[in-house]
């Protein structure tokens, strides 16, 4: 029920106040008793690892299977909108819009530093640390986290969101993804309970990667201008990028953002050129050739591997590589769902069902193979044919990974300006992250209005700021797993929701088929 006067004009007022109540207690009780906070943040991932860390493997996988026969069967050929509709945007603006908000702060974030740790610490797939194996191993691991299944989670909640917006013609709000399913229960409390899920998971995910962000934007200003690496600089980064996010997403989906997206696609491509040019060449085209075959090789097993519980009283999920790395990962894609759902389906409209999946899961992850390829590969290839330290900056540092490797390259004063234009794709991919997020979690609060009021996207995009800012200020030295915990602790309710996703896809699909193919009978 979306109020049309007063203070809550515009959106739901049950789902806006729950929501916003759920915040300000967390904002409260981890600002008033920082240490219980922190203890209860590490407690409750440890219960989630044990326990549900099969749950989120198992998704993943299913997932992605479950889209590969939805785009190639016949169903694949279903439009995202009436029969003869085309795509608004062109293939390249396409793509660009997809991965900013998708991957693209993460992956700066982890494209060096996780192959980083695999090479240096090993894995429980084999190869022996610190070889040229261990270095291929560490690259296919990296593949698998940011491939296929990271981009078929996205892909389930676009899809659905997608699908049933402009083909069913329902809102473009989370609760009626399941309109196939639960019909107008959807308009009662289930459906409010619906948008506080993805409501919470969105916040949390965003802040998650929003702190990564500032981490390693303090790390770029350090590494070219000397700025200390401080929680202080970082909650001041915090402040003033998300004044930037907010003009821009009041500037609307077809300025800003669209326009930032095209900014962060062509930065990013500049970035790929310099290492591919300047970097390691054939160890890098030899790596993205020979890691994707064995990735796919190796994509059952991967997706089969599940940790066993280290045995013992005090076990905590630091105990489990799978804690570190998958479960973190596949958590922290489910958390940010909803959004990319959102954001990819707007973005979407007018494409087949085929084109769709592949574009959103197939491109995507080539792209994500090239990036990790190009900026984990200079990585791996200097500390193999020299001493370049990385390891030890990354183990120092998480954040520093990106800086370590320019420096590694020993480039003068190009050096320098890769690290200024890597900054400012970190700060780029910041502002598209956070106002696409903001855009994202007004819209499911006003049941899939696609213009959302600008004073809610104000309130909101001040509050994943503040998300950000006090779990940065709760996990103090810590702050790199609480921020990861509070992605996989957000995910878990909302990973139901998504399994609901995949039958209402292929209940309405078959209707849909139907209806268009008349005498095809049932599916």
């Amino acid at each position: 029920m979306v109020i049309q006067s007063g203070p809550f004009r515009g959106i739901n007022p049950y789902s806006s106040l729950i929501s916003a109540a759920v915040v300000f207690v967390f904002i409260a009780v981890t600002l008033g008793f920082p240490e219980q906070s922190a203890r209860l943040i590490d407690e409750a991932r440890t219960f989630v690892t044990f326990y549900a860390g099969w749950w989120y493997v198992a998704l993943a996988g299913l997932f992605l299977v479950f889209l590969i026969w939805i785009a190639a069967s016949k169903y694949g050929t279903l439009r995202l909108g009436d029969p003869d509709e085309r795509p608004k945007y062109s293939y390249f603006t396409w793509f660009a819009m997809l991965y900013a908000a998708g991957q693209g702060i993460g992956i700066i974030f982890w494209s060096i530093a996780e192959p980083v740790f695999h090479y240096a610490d090993g894995s429980p797939f084999g190869a022996s640390q610190e070889s040229e194996a261990a270095a291929r191993k560490a690259l296919e691991i990296a593949f698998f986290h940011w491939g296929l299944n990271a981009w078929a989670i996205y892909c389930v909640a676009a899809l659905a969101l997608a699908f049933v917006a402009y083909r069913l013609k329902k809102p473009l709000g989370i609760r009626y993804t399941l309109y196939p399913l639960l019909g107008d229960r959807v308009e009662g409390w289930i459906g409010t309970l619906i948008d506080v899920i993805a409501v919470f998971a969105t916040l949390f995910g965003i802040a998650t990667s929003l702190g990564l962000g500032v981490q390693q934007i303090n790390s770029g200003l350090n590494s070219i201008w000397g700025i200390p690496i401080s929680p202080q600089v970082q909650l001041i980064l915090i402040v003033a990028i998300t004044a930037i996010a907010l003009c821009s997403v009041l500037s609307g989906l077809d300025r800003g953002i669209k326009w930032l997206s095209e900014v962060n696609m062509w930065l990013t491509l500049a970035l790929l050129v310099f290492f591919f040019v300047w970097g390691p060449t054939r160890y890098l085209l030899w790596s993205l050739l020979t890691v994707s075959g064995t990735y796919l090789y190796n994509l059952l097993p991967l997706n089969l591997y599940v940790e066993s519980v280290p045995a013992g009283d005090d076990a905590t999920w630091r105990d489990m590589w799978q804690g570190w790395w998958t479960v973190f990962y596949w958590g922290w894609w489910i958390s940010w769902a909803p959004f990319v759902g959102v954001f990819v389906a707007r973005v979407s409209r007018g494409r087949t069902i085929r084109e769709f999946v592949f574009g959103v899961v197939g491109v995507s992850s080539l792209l994500s193979f090239v990036w990790i390829a190009a900026y984990g590969g200079t990585a791996l290839n200097a500390e193999l044919t020299g001493t370049a330290g990385i390891v030890t900056s990354v183990k120092d540092n998480v954040a520093t990974a990106l800086y370590a490797t320019f420096d590694s390259m020993e480039l003068g004063f190009l050096g320098v300006v890769a690290a200024v234009a890597g900054t400012i794709l970190v700060i780029t991919y910041f502002v598209t992250s956070s106002d696409s997020g903001t855009l994202v979690v007004t819209t499911i609060l006003s049941e899939g209005n696609e213009h959302p009021l600008h004073r809610h996207r104000t309130i909101w995009g001040i509050l994943e700021g503040v998300i950000a800012a006090v779990l940065l200020v709760v996990g103090g030295s810590a702050a790199l797993s609480t921020l990861q915990t509070a992605a996989i602790i957000a995910a878990l309710p909302f990973s139901v929701i998504l399994v609901l996703m995949c039958v209402s896809i292929a209940k309405s699909a078959a209707a849909e088929y139907r209806a268009e193919m008349p005498g095809t009978g049932a599916a």
